[in-house]
């Protein structure tokens, strides 16, 4: 029998919303979304606050730098890191699957909803290579490439969809597919590159 390859350690489906989308938050969607695009920034981004006459520098975003040097020096993924980038990237997830009008109910900070991640947690010490955090970034160049061009080609799909769901309700299943498969390749790539959780390297590939 052949060998059946593994499915790579980075998942995600959306559910297909098989029901008449809300047209008037479709149609408001660029405003709707400003609430919680603020809150993403907010955990992502850095931010400068003056307290008791000095000012302290609170940081979020993905937990990249420290873990690069952590698995260098020490071959740990520290789990609390692992926990919080996983978290803030199904956090984005939602947000970017409501911008892209995959889904139509309000992302949540926490709860998963319809958005579907699996990322499992690594062992630093035996199944990742301690070097290789340093030059993921740079391998991972010829995705960046493909995720710009297919990054256009999934817009222009998101604005087929909008006057679609704004004149039927529904979002075509072949524009949903292609949207929800340039995601899942970004996911690949950023579990690869940025969140540093596998060194198998993503393919060249939008399906699940």
């Amino acid at each position: 029998m052949a060998n059946v390859p593994a499915a790579f350690p980075a998942m995600l489906e959306i559910d297909y919303p098989d029901r008449d989308l809300n047209r008037l938050t479709s149609f408001f969607r660029p405003f709707t979304v400003i609430p919680i695009a603020i809150v993403l920034t907010l955990v992502s981004g850095s931010t400068v606050r003056a307290t008791s006459a000095k000012y302290l520098f609170a940081s979020g975003g993905i937990l990249f730098p420290a873990t690069v040097l952590m698995l260098v020096f020490r071959q740990k993924y520290p789990r609390w890191w692992f926990d919080w980038n996983l978290a803030l990237t199904k956090f984005a997830t939602r947000v970017s699957a409501y911008v892209a009008l995959l889904r139509d109910e309000y992302p949540s900070t926490d709860s998963a909803q319809a958005v579907h991640i699996d990322i499992p947690y690594p062992d630093a010490k035996y199944e990742l290579n301690r070097w290789l955090p340093l030059i993921k970034w740079f391998l991972a160049i010829p995705h960046y490439v493909v995720l710009c061009i297919l990054g256009i080609a999934a817009c222009v799909c998101v604005i087929l969809a909008w006057f679609a769901i704004l004149f039927t309700g529904r979002y075509p299943r072949t524009l949903f597919d292609f949207v929800v498969g340039v995601l899942r390749w970004w996911l690949r790539v950023s579990a690869y590159a940025f969140l540093l959780t596998t060194d198998r390297y993503p393919p060249f590939s939008m399906s699940a």
